[in-house]
């Protein structure tokens, strides 16, 4: 019995004066941390996800981002196909010619577009979005449509059956009827279906329903068979984030005009005006000619879907607090590792004795951090939550140690030295382009203080 209990002192002084034993601990509780970290990780991850469904179900009931494809000449045509039939009866085979209805797109060969956006900010709870009111102006011109590409014959060729269509999402936020003026005549135009686009080029896994709308036939005498025809529309919509147009003129003229400062242009295109940006809002100009982009002016059988050579603006209000409180966390393995590093040193030179319950008060101390910094941002800014997080969490550290440590000089590099690893994942958060450079050379920084540090504890002696 007395042999035993001797072994069990051994071994819990061995626990308590090892080196060995310590780093074994402290990197066991490090371990340990990870599991709430992995927790808080998800919370954000959830935040996220709330605040994304907030925000598309204001812009469902407002209306969602305007695309607009068009207008576009629609011409039916014929086209005939012999077809050899075996008839039983008289034993011989007798050629019959099958007529088929197609249709030709044509595109015109000028089209402007002259849009003023009314933007403004919509709020559920902590959760915003924007929305706006626009009013967009399309004239342009059609020249006689091509059919050489087809060798299609004049007779084939149904000019009274022709019809003017554009394509357009967000019907639900129309504040006027669509009509449009071809040559001096007003063509009102309806709903004839819908096409679901899948796109991945600015909104992630995402749907735009593409309304079809339609005039009925165009009056003969407006045809561009034989004359050049105007055309004129006055669109009144509205919609949510962003708004784009397709560039299918021959020459596309675009103007957006809007009081919104923080304007992101998007798509295929950018303006060209170095002064788009203005005191009181932006004023940005395309011009996209038919050589800058890769699809010709006329499409026979079915219209394509061009979405990818779509451009605009962006009007989302930047709220980036989340996609920093989830980069700050990802950092939380370096701040509980270098915290419990700077207690270990202490701990090893000074002779003091930290318990193991104590590293683990200070390791839940420093993971709330992260629940502070998330929850207090989404009422303030980011800078703001990282200041009252990051002091909070210093403070309450250094009072801590200073009950653990029972002198006031390690507390205080404590302090400092939280603070500086604090204000270096910050600075870390803010940088992109020199993230990695500045975040590489921290680390060489930091070992080479810990290797001066540590180059006076006798690691023999254990």
């Amino acid at each position: 019995m007395e042999t035993q209990n001797q072994q069990e002192s051994k071994f819990g002084k061995w626990i308590r004066e090892s080196i060995t034993a310590r780093m074994i601990m402290v990197g066991f509780l490090i371990i340990i941390l990870m599991i709430p970290l992995s927790y808080i990780k998800t919370l954000i991850q959830e935040r996220m996800q709330r605040q994304q469904e907030v925000v598309d179900e204001i812009n469902q009931k407002w209306g969602e981002e305007v695309l607009i494809y068009g207008p576009i000449l629609k011409v039916p045509y014929k086209t005939y196909k012999t077809k050899n039939t075996y008839i039983e009866k008289t034993k011989t085979w007798e050629k019959e010619e099958i007529e088929y209805l197609n249709f030709a797109y044509f595109f015109p060969e000028n089209l402007t577009i002259a849009s003023t956006i009314n933007p403004e900010e919509k709020t559920r709870g902590i959760y915003k979005t924007a929305v706006y009111q626009s009013n967009i102006l399309i004239n342009g011109k059609f020249t006689k449509p091509d059919f050489t590409e087809i060798d299609a014959n004049e007779k084939d060729i149904l000019w009274d059956k022709a019809k003017i269509v554009l394509q357009t999402s967000n019907l639900k936020g129309a504040n006027s009827l669509f009509k449009i003026k071809f040559n001096k005549n007003d063509y009102p135009m309806t709903s004839s279906k819908f096409i679901k686009e899948n796109h991945t080029n600015f909104k992630d896994y995402n749907e735009v329903t593409l309304n079809e709308l339609e005039t009925k036939f165009i009056k003969i005498e407006d045809i561009p068979n034989t004359k050049e025809t105007t055309f004129s529309m006055d669109v009144k919509m509205k919609g949510s984030e962003q708004i784009r147009f397709i560039p299918i003129g021959k020459q596309t003229d675009v103007t957006v005009k809007s009081n919104w400062k923080t304007a992101n242009f998007i798509g295929e295109y950018l303006p060209y005006n170095s002064e788009k940006i203005t005191e009181t809002g932006f004023h940005a100009k395309w011009k996209v000619l038919d050589i800058n982009r890769p699809f010709s002016q006329q499409f026979f059988k079915e219209i394509p879907n061009l979405n990818q050579f779509s451009f605009g603006v962006n009007f989302m209000i930047p709220v980036d607090e989340y996609q920093k409180s989830e980069r700050s966390a990802k950092y939380g393995f370096l701040v509980i590792g270098l915290t419990f590093l700077i207690f270990f040193l202490i701990q090893t030179m000074s002779k003091i004795t930290i318990h193991p319950f104590q590293y683990l008060m200070i390791g839940v101390a420093l993971t709330m951090f992260y629940t502070l910094l998330i929850s207090i941002s989404e009422h303030s800014s980011f800078l703001k939550a990282y200041l009252i997080a990051g002091t909070s969490v210093i403070i309450l550290i250094s009072l801590y140690s200073k009950s653990i440590l029972k002198n006031i000089k390690f507390p205080l590099l404590i302090g400092i030295s939280l603070t500086a690893i604090y204000s270096f994942i910050f600075v870390i958060i803010q940088l992109e382009n020199y993230a990695l450079l500045v975040g590489s050379i921290g680390l060489f920084i930091i070992l080479a203080l810990v290797m001066f540090t540590s180059r006076k504890i006798d690691w023999q002696n254990d």
